[in-house]
């Protein structure tokens, strides 16, 4: 029966995506052992870009952290990218950059609000330098942080460098449930970089050849698009876990389901890219990195919508026990989740599926979103990550 191969196939491709290349990668990284290498002694020009909108919560302490960055002063600059800033943030940055002549700060104030990776684009023409590091206005950044990624740079064919997000608040629930779901992504991205190549960063922290920058359609996202772009062009997108910037996850599912629901406004487009992401003889591991990291997580809402629908005609028609058993516990599954979002379970488990139903369903609304026309390249903060 189709309705049958339908299901498993659907269960296979959501074991895969969770469970399953997990897995894979794991083993691969202890087969490939090799670390990528690092020049310290290599100190190019850099230029910190800060993105922020209404970030005058955070902004003062964001540029404290950045002039204190282990860098030689004379080879570092600093930009802010306000994206429209309506709050006393453009204030506050125009303050600092008075009050602290010695250190080479810029703000470039975009005049529309078209979001953040416009504003970078609009910031980046003013860049001369040979690096440009970009990071979030809530993101604090080790001392040692700019001087890791610069680092990393060992290659020309080395584009894009993604430096490590680390939560600082996991002892809150869903701060907790997004941290778990991290730390085991920060594991698959470091495998695929010594291997190759990444296949998604992080807006945190994050660098890349000046000369390599691209201006991405403002509803695209560095932190999908550039490692795409890069690998796509034969260049080598990596993770270094030695430069980290700490900032808060947020601290409840609305607002989490807000950011994944942002996040996939991009869903569609990336699921598969282009049908050249298959050819393994020109893209080698990076064809496998992209179709099971991210084709298939960009696919569980599909894969989770059809293995429901399928489970229930199968149940209904087909004799026994077994379909029947797994449709309930589908119905099982979203029941939790429902509970999940009107109240936090106490056990770890029952939370964590909780939170992953929460992320599909973000899926599903972000690729709504997309068909309707109404994703957007704008969006409003989580007032829990300041």
């Amino acid at each position: 029966m189709v309705a049958a191969v339908l299901f498993w196939i659907c269960v296979f491709g959501i074991f895969w995506a969770m469970v399953g290349y997990p897995i894979f990668l794991k083993i691969l990284g202890k087969v490939r052992k090799k670390q990528n290498k690092k020049d310290y002694e290599y100190e190019p020009t850099v230029t910190v870009m800060v993105v922020a909108h209404n970030e005058e919560k955070v902004i003062q302490e964001k540029l404290e952290n950045i002039i204190s960055l282990d860098y030689p002063r004379d080879k570092i600059k600093f930009l802010i990218a306000s994206d429209n800033s309506t709050d006393r943030t453009n204030e506050i940055v125009d303050e600092f950059i008075s009050s602290h002549p010695e250190f080479d700060i810029g703000i470039h104030k975009s005049v529309e609000h078209k979001g953040k990776t416009n504003a970078q684009n609009e910031t980046q023409k003013l860049v001369k330098t040979e690096i440009l590091v970009m990071t979030d206005a809530n993101a604090m950044m080790e001392k040692n942080c700019v001087r890791e990624l610069v680092a990393s740079f060992t290659d020309p064919d080395i584009a894009y460098v993604s430096g490590k997000l680390a939560y600082k608040n996991i002892d809150n629930a869903t701060a907790g449930n997004e941290g778990a779901y991290w730390n085991l992504d920060l594991m698959m991205r470091d495998v695929e970089s010594r291997v190759q190549t990444i296949t998604a960063g992080n807006g945190a922290i994050y660098a890349c050849r000046n000369a390599d920058y691209y201006d991405f359609n403002p509803i695209e996202c560095h932190d999908s698009a550039m490692p795409l772009y890069y690998g796509l062009k034969g260049k080598r997108a990596i993770f270094n876990k030695d430069a980290v910037a700490y900032e808060k996850a947020g601290e409840s599912d609305e607002d989490e389901f807000k950011r994944k629901v942002r996040m996939n406004r991009i869903i569609l487009g990336h699921m598969i890219p282009t049908l050249g992401i298959f050819n393994v003889f020109r893209y080698k591991w990076f064809s496998v990195f992209y179709v099971g990291h991210r084709t298939c997580r960009y696919a569980l809402w599909i894969f989770h919508i059809v293995a429901f629908v399928t489970n229930a005609i199968v149940a209904f028609i087909w004799p026994g026990w077994f379909y029947k058993f797994t449709f309930a516990c589908q119905v099982l599954f979203w029941i939790v989740t429902a509970l999940n979002l009107k109240k936090k379970s106490g056990n770890k488990l029952i939370s964590l599926a909780g939170y992953y139903g929460m992320t599909v369903l973000a899926q599903i609304k972000g690729a709504w979103n997309v068909i309707t026309g109404k994703a957007k390249p704008t969006w409003e903060k989580a007032e829990s990550t300041r």
